[in-house]
């Protein structure tokens, strides 16, 4: 699975930083997520599904 999230749609909500940590990071200079690698680790497949279904935006996608 690798995941993946659109900078011109994240309006930095945090809430996928909150569902999963490990996985998306915020950036500090206006708090919008990013990813260090599109590859998610196994295990980590669903509380990246989680963290895709709390994006108000709809700023983060996956490919199985």
């Amino acid at each position: 699975m690798q995941v993946h999230i659109d900078p011109d749609v994240c309006q930095g909500h945090t809430l996928c930083a909150l569902a999963a940590p490990q996985i998306f990071l915020l950036r500090e200079d206006d708090g919008h997520a990013y990813v260090t690698s599109p590859d998610v680790p196994r295990g980590q497949e669903d509380v990246v599904r989680r963290a895709v279904a709390t994006c108000p935006e709809g700023a983060i996608s996956i490919t199985e």
